[in-house]
């Protein structure tokens, strides 16, 4: 497939992005935020776009900040990693690392979804852009190697 990019500022254009970065995930899905505060991961739809995901053997690997969102309006997350937690890994950053603030969704190393920062919707998708997702995932698992395991389905701590 040839590659696409579509630059976006709006939370609906980002969010619809990410369902197509998850869609077209097969292998992996890595991601990386703060909080995830507006990725929407307790909603019914990316409940059913993940489950999906991990039902087909995918795995996922979550790593932010501060769990907190996710604790207490993403209890349809927190049952999702309770039933597929043989396909799921949250890890928590280190202190070193909370200066950290971009954002970004990538699936099977070909596709991303990034957020320059955090704190605004502007940023691109890429599609069938493998060389695309190369920064994002050298620093993803930098990060990755730097943190510790966060959140579990009966315990709280991302």
């Amino acid at each position: 497939m040839d590659r696409q990019s579509f630059p976006f500022t709006t939370r609906a254009e980002f969010l619809e992005h990410l369902a197509s970065c998850f869609t077209r995930a097969e292998r992996t899905l890595t991601l990386f935020d703060p909080d995830f505060a507006i990725w929407e991961l307790g909603s019914s739809a990316t409940d059913a776009l993940l489950r999906r995901f991990l039902h087909n053997g995918g795995q996922l690997q979550l790593a932010g900040h501060d769990g907190r969102h996710i604790e207490r309006d993403a209890p349809r997350f927190l049952r999702l990693i309770k039933d597929y937690s043989h396909l799921v890994e949250v890890r928590r950053t280190s202190q070193q690392l909370r200066q950290l603030t971009d954002s970004f969704c990538i699936a099977d190393e070909r596709h991303i979804v990034r957020r320059f920062h955090s704190d605004h919707f502007r940023g691109e998708a890429v599609f069938d852009g493998p060389e695309d997702t190369q920064t994002s995932g050298d620093r993803f698992i930098t990060i990755w190697l730097e943190s510790t395991p966060g959140l579990f389905a009966n315990s709280t701590g991302l």
